[in-house]
């Protein structure tokens, strides 16, 4: 009995028509070569406990390093420090330079890169498999956020309700912003009278 001939598909006619070269694609699919153009900002999400952890030390040296912000002036220092933050957080979190960083909040996963650039949460079209209804084939931040947010110690931060983004601060430095901030509630709490104390 002949064996019966396999059915051709349009997907084999096309590969036979297509012309001949010594090109040949990778053996990827097309999903898993849009999971590598976001493997940094996912291995992040991945990793937030560690960066957490990274970023707190990191915070703590840039406040220790105050006086010589303020000293050169944080106008003069603002451009250098930039320049490298723009780099850094560019590579590792896609970031869009806001200017008001809330990493530490969201898992380790930028907001800024939602499509609808939503602060408080996923819209309401999240898709099935996790992924954006703008950019299907993009994983929803919010998604990855809640995920990077389960690792970390301070976790429930994500569950603070963030102000809308400021757009004055758009292409300005947050690692400085927060340092000044910092400084300044600590020369505060300095300066606060102290009470309780025996009179």
């Amino acid at each position: 009995m002949p064996e019966p001939t396999p059915a051709v598909t349009q997907a084999t006619l096309v590969k036979k028509a297509a012309p001949k070269s010594d090109y040949k694609p990778a053996d990827v699919s097309p999903q898993r070569r849009v999971q590598r153009s976001f493997a940094v900002r996912l291995w992040s999400v991945r990793h937030s406990r560690l960066l957490e952890w990274f970023y707190a030390r990191f915070a703590d040296m840039f406040l220790t390093l105050h006086p010589l912000w303020k000293g050169i002036g944080y106008g003069r220092v603002e451009a250098p420090i930039k320049f490298v933050e723009k780099r850094v957080k560019g590579f590792m979190f896609d970031c869009r330079m806001c200017g008001q960083c809330i990493l530490s909040s969201t898992g380790m996963s930028c907001p800024m890169n939602c499509p609808k650039q939503l602060r408080n949460g996923p819209c309401g079209g999240v898709r099935a498999n996790g992924n954006c209804e703008v950019e299907p084939d993009m994983p929803c931040v919010w998604v990855k956020a809640w995920e990077g947010s389960r690792n970390m110690k301070h976790g429930d931060k994500i569950l603070d309700v963030q102000k809308p983004v400021d757009q004055s601060l758009r292409e300005t430095s947050a690692w400085l912003r927060v340092t000044a901030q910092a400084a300044a509630a600590r020369e505060a709490a300095r300066n606060a009278p102290k009470t309780g104390a025996p009179t």
